[in-house]
């Protein structure tokens, strides 16, 4: 595939995500702290976040299957979790969680599991999301290319 072409394509799958809500004007801001003397820096950040969303995946996990669940311990995980998510951008993974949150405030069991599955579902979207934008990006470089910054005037 032509060179052009790749970066249109990554101009307008990027778009998308935004358009779809899976990335918010905080990914644009990550994005600007990338330079040439850390031109991995967004698929580091990012990659971090999948790793500790496993971790964390499996403390929510852990504290749901308790016979006394500590809402306090439950909130407290998809605090942190939303707030990690919130820094890459990732829109729907942030809303998800304040949903959590909102079940966990009233100590609702039922309500916290669905909430569980819906994070995951977010969490393993918007991962695909990612990996599709940074092979794309990889392709643009390989290629000999830079890859376009993207407005949000869109």
């Amino acid at each position: 595939m032509e060179l052009v072409q790749i970066q249109r394509r990554l101009v307008d799958y990027t778009k998308s995500l935004f358009m779809e809500g899976f990335l918010d004007a905080q990914f644009l801001q990550l994005q600007q702290l990338q330079d040439d003397s850390n031109p991995d820096f967004v698929f580091e950040v990012v990659s971090l976040f999948f790793e500790d969303f496993e971790k964390l995946l499996n403390e929510l996990t852990i504290a749901l299957d308790q016979p006394n669940v500590d809402f306090k311990k439950l909130d407290s995980h998809v605090h942190q979790l939303k707030g990690s998510s919130s820094s890459i951008g990732a829109q729907r993974v942030k809303n998800a969680c304040i949903a959590f949150r909102n079940y966990c405030d009233v100590q609702n069991i039922e309500g916290c599991l669905t909430c569980l599955q819906q994070v995951k579902q977010e969490c393993y979207l918007v991962k695909n999301k990612f990996e599709t934008l940074f092979r794309l990006e990889q392709q643009i470089m390989a290629s000999g290319g830079s890859v376009p910054t993207i407005e949000l005037g869109f």
